[in-house]
């Protein structure tokens, strides 16, 4: 961050004055939302790491990593400082600490000026020096930390001695699962001072060096260094070349290993790596199973724009749901940071002729505009300066329209100026490069036939990407003398409980119960609500309130009539257009609706101009982008895939979330990656599975959110339903050998905790690409060890396009009823680094797996089975055949019925919670032996409010036990074919793996 330069260079005398002061602590009020503020004594933690507070009733909660903050702001900056405008507080004793996802505020006010400066001067130097780190200082800080950090944890009662006791609950703590004679037999040994009987933190970290001692890391070296306990600078070479594949491996880049991470002086002067020094290296980020080379942008930038996937965000100001949640201009500078190009901007009327951002006909907060522009100005290219999308979605009149091209072009100024870009050939869109340090404005342009001369025209407002839909709305109204605070207040308890129940299912599948049942029961109650209480006043005034207008009431009679086999899609139009049968133009028969458009805001919308999929005229003009519900998507893609690719080879298309999504969950972005989709637009602020592919789809190319397309997806087109869509081109054969894992900690949602059971671990590996690609294998169970389990089994999967696949790592503990996630880490498959490799879990500090990676072509036509284990019979036999063969009645207009697996909603038979247990009892792999292969065919959990087949993220069909069926290992596969064996239901069926996302999907 540019603002955290100077505090790089403070004096050593200021940075400790401010780091004593911190760590003995300072009495602040600390100011809630709608409370009074509180006397809370702040302090830094000795290991300057962490900011915490006292008292707390949540005294674990009451804490904030230093990592995590993104901005200290001082002043009253924040909304809730605003708020409290009856507060007469010194400006200059007030600040604010952005931290997290969610930009969560803690606002803060001190006694005098003085302690107010000397934090933000702290906590900015402490952020800076994290901000300078490189991955090998993190890294190695990071483990520092939690080295101390486990030490004092373990220490119970303060004393900064670890007694014998304390050393077996904490190894409990860490997984680890030996004889109590073996950990005593190592505390003694470590036990060197005169105060025997105790550890003391020097001690105890040998403890931990000969705890952690790898087995599999020391049988390497010696494999290496002809059985010597040491390597030479040329036995480390050639395990640097053959091992790893690395080329142009000379001695000085060797001995610059050995200065590195060899801890023995001895051994430095010597030139030769221990095994204390080669266990540092491969644990670094050297060693990563992330190619560090594409820690940079390393892919050709000179392409036009519609050849690149750009990473886009949805709603960006909101930190929460779509409905009432906060918007904050700082959700800009973090998505940015992050490496979001596209971001979007809710246009509305406000007062005083200021247009505001939110999100319309909701209770989210409003912000100026002019605070979000002037944002995204600061913000923009401080960590790339590749172009940046301004998606404006505009609902302003005439006169507030003007207010926002002023601004656009009063703070952007020349960053708007596209007249210098060059476009190579005519009829092209500009690349990134040539766009570099640019921001594009994504809008509506005037009509060519308006001329010139006119100063505003109507335009078509078909494609508002995100005006919510009607069942969604809220409106004043003037009845029930209801109050705001009491109506916001009941759906906001509504909306928790939903969430809380979102909570227990599937989210791996955030499309397994639909959000209509949800809203529906959400406006029944508040109806329910608002009859039992007509006259509810708020200190004693009655305010005009707000509520959930919807239309269910006029399709009750019409969804009763409707047949089942509905498909939710169908559904949804059908609804938007009462009267009107599946299968016809969903616009057919009423006016289209247009707003007002001034000349100057039309002016600035260069390249990406917002088209509706009905206006779209194939005259070879470029610059247009058509944007698209997830809904209308899916049947583009399901129908017109190869159509859709082409298209998007000359112009860009956006997807965005359905409004439906009213938690702010997110869809799977992959069926429109296949497709050559460039803007997929997700909920920054939502974590879980899909964000985590997200990331992990642009990381590669240095993080500066493009990522080139295939070639083949650039200039050619093909299937990506197909079972072979590329016959000619070689095909990938990943070979994954998973050796053992490190430090493993007890899932997140352990009901004990650290005091709960030492876990099983299993590991489970998933291919995410292409439908014909899309496969997971696993290992066995490893029982009572999560420190240092090992599995030493090789999985092996076929990609036919590895530029579109992701490669995902997850650790479950197994249990006797499921299972329970423990952490994830997702890799494209471009970045794969073949030989020894670590694994890091994401957001865990020491949790890794070891594995060896190998990765060969593959030529010639081959059988599925034969290339790839885990790929199933019924996929074999044309499972995805259903999709292939659905009618293309339509590219982007029509709305034919289909009966796609994903949206299909027949009858299926509920189970009883006996047959679920005895489901979930079979989840996981038997321990001692290996779990049969499920490949793409799994088992979804049937959901209590909906009944409905679904597809799981990736494309995976997930089908009901009867229909689930695999053929035995010991099975021969002619006879399968033959028919002449009945096929047992496996025992592999999968039921949840949701407990690693985020509690916001549904």
């Amino acid at each position: 961050m540019a603002d955290l330069e100077v505090y790089k260079n403070l004096s050593p005398e200021k940075v400790e004055r401010c780091m004593s002061v911190m760590q003995s602590g300072t009495q602040m009020i600390k100011l809630k939302r709608g409370t009074k503020g509180l006397v809370r004594l702040f302090y830094l933690d000795e290991h300057r790491t962490r900011l915490r507070w006292r008292p707390s009733r949540k005294s674990e909660k009451a804490k904030i990593l230093i990592d995590s903050i993104y901005k200290v702001a001082e002043g009253r900056q924040s909304e809730i400082f605003h708020k409290q405008a009856e507060g007469n507080f010194d400006p200059s004793c007030c600040f604010t600490i952005y931290h997290g996802n969610h930009m969560e505020s803690l606002d803060l006010i001190t006694s005098n000026p003085e302690e107010a400066r000397t934090w933000i001067t702290g906590l900015k130097y402490l952020m800076a020096g994290i901000s300078d780190e490189d991955s090998l200082a993190k890294r190695q800080r990071t483990h520092d930390q939690w080295v101390k950090q486990t030490f004092e944890e373990a220490d119970k009662n303060g004393d900064g001695l670890l007694n014998i006791e304390e050393i077996h609950q904490l190894m409990h703590k860490l997984n680890v699962n030996l004889p109590r004679r073996k950990v005593r037999q190592m505390f003694q040994e470590a036990d060197t001072d005169e105060n025997q009987g105790t550890l003391t933190f020097e001690e105890f970290c040998v403890f931990y060096k000969m705890m952690s001692l790898r087995r599999d890391l020391y049988l390497l070296l010696l494999s290496y260094s002809d059985k010597k306990d040491h390597l030479t600078v040329e036995e480390l070479a050639q395990f640097l070349k053959v091992e790893q594949k690395m080329t142009n491996v000379t001695a000085d880049y060797c001995l610059d290993i050995i200065r590195k991470f060899e801890v023995s002086e001895e051994n430095k002067a010597k030139n030769v790596l221990g095994i204390e020094g080669f266990t540092n290296f491969m644990r670094s980020p050297a060693c990563d199973v992330f190619n560090p080379l594409h820690n940079e942008v390393y892919q050709d930038m000179d392409q036009p724009l519609c050849n690149y996937y750009i990473a886009s965000s949805h709603n960006t100001y909101l930190t929460g749901d779509q409905l009432l949640s906060q918007s904050k201009v700082d959700m800009y500078a973090r998505v940015l940071q992050e490496g979001c190009r596209c971001v979007e901007v809710d246009c509305w009327d406000g007062p005083d002729g200021e247009p505001v951002v939110h999100h319309g006909y909701t209770l989210t907060s409003k912000i100026p505009f002019r605070d979000v522009v002037e944002t995204i100005n600061k913000h923009a290219f401080v960590k790339n300066e590749f172009p940046v999308i301004l998606s404006i979605e505009n609902h302003c009149s005439v006169q507030q329209q003007r207010k926002i091209a002023q601004y656009l072009k009063g703070i952007f100024q020349d960053k708007l100026d596209l007249s210098s870009v060059d476009t190579g050939e005519s009829k092209q869109l500009p690349s990134p490069q040539s766009l570099k340090g640019k921001i594009l404005v994504k809008g509506k342009k005037l009509p060519y036939h308006l001329g010139d001369d006119a100063e505003e025209g109507e335009v078509s407002d078909e494609d508002s990407a995100d005006e919510i839909e009607d069942e969604c709305k809220f409106k004043l109204h003037y009845n029930n003398g209801t109050t705001e605070h009491q109506v916001e207040s009941f759906i906001r308890k509504k909306l928790e409980s939903l969430l809380k129940e979102s909570q227990i299912r599937d989210k791996e599948d955030p499309d397994s119960f639909t959000v209509r049942a949800l809203l529906k029961a959400t406006h029944e109650g508040l109806n329910a609500h608002l009859k039992e209480h007509p006259d509810v006043k708020e200190g004693g005034k009655k305010s005009h309130g707000r509520s959930l207008m919807t239309n269910f009431g006029k399709h009750k009679k019409t969804t009763k009539s409707r047949p089942k086999s509905y498909s939710a899609d169908e559904e949804e139009d059908a609804q938007q257009n009462p009267g009107k049968e599946p299968g016809q133009l969903c616009r057919l028969g009423r006016r289209r609706k247009t707003v007002k458009l001034c000349r100057e805001l039309s002016d600035l919308v260069v390249y990406t101009n917002s088209v509706a999929a009905q206006d779209i005229v194939d005259d070879g003009t470029t610059g247009n982008v058509l944007s698209f519900s997830e809904t209308r998507a899916h049947q583009v893609v399901q129908q017109k895939s190869e159509q859709f690719m082409v298209y998007n080879q000359k112009q860009l298309t956006r997807i965005y979330p359905s409004a439906y999504r009213i938690d702010s969950s997110n869809f799977n972005p992959l069926p429109y990656w296949n497709a050559g989709c460039q803007l997929v637009a997700l909920n920054y602020q939502s974590e879980g599975r899909i964000m985590q592919l997200n990331r992990a789809k642009f990381k590669t190319n240095g993080n500066c959110g493009y990522v080139l397309k295939p070639q083949q997806m650039c200039r050619g087109t093909f299937n990506p339903f197909s079972g072979d869509p590329l016959p000619a081109n070689p095909k990938k054969q990943l070979i994954l050998k998973v050796i053992s894992g490190q430090q493993l900690p007890k899932p997140p949602d352990s009901m004990l905790g650290d005091r709960g059971e030492i876990i099983d671990p299993f590991v489970e590996v998933e291919i995410i690409g292409l439908p014909v690609d899309c496969c997971k294998d696993q290992t066995r169970v490893v029982d009572d060890n999560g420190f240092n389990p090992v599995w030493e089994e090789t999985l092996t999967f076929t990609v036919h396009m590895p530029e579109l696949a992701l490669v995902r790592f997850l650790v479950w503990d197994h249990d006797p009823i499921g299972r329970d996630f423990v952490g994830q880490r997702t890799v494209t498959f471009s970045s794969l680094v073949p030989g020894y490799r670590h694994v890091y879990l994401e957001g865990l500090t020491e949790a890794s797996l070891f594995v060896h990676i190998t990765i060969n072509e593959i030529y010639g036509k081959w059988s599925p089975l034969i290339l790839n284990p885990s790929y199933t019979i019924l996929h074999f036999l044309g499972a995805t055949k259903n999709r292939q063969l659905q009618g293309l009645k339509g590219l982007f207009n029509k709305n034919p019925r289909h009966s796609s697996s994903e949206n299909s909603s027949y009858y299926v038979r509920k189970r009883s919670i006996g047959d679920r247990i005895l489901r979930r009892t079979a989840s996981a792999p038997a321990k001692g032996r290996k779990k049969s292969k499920m490949g793409l065919q799994e088992m979804v959990e049937i959901k209590d409010s909906v009944s409905e087949v679904a597809r799981d993220q990736d494309g995976v069909v997930r089908r009901t036990t009867r229909s689930l069926q695999v053929r035995p290992v010991s099975m021969p596969v002619d006879k399968c074919f033959l028919g002449s064996l009945a096929l047992p239901v496996s025992e592999a069926a999968e039921d949840t793996e949701g407990k690693e996302n985020s509690p916001v999907q549904i």
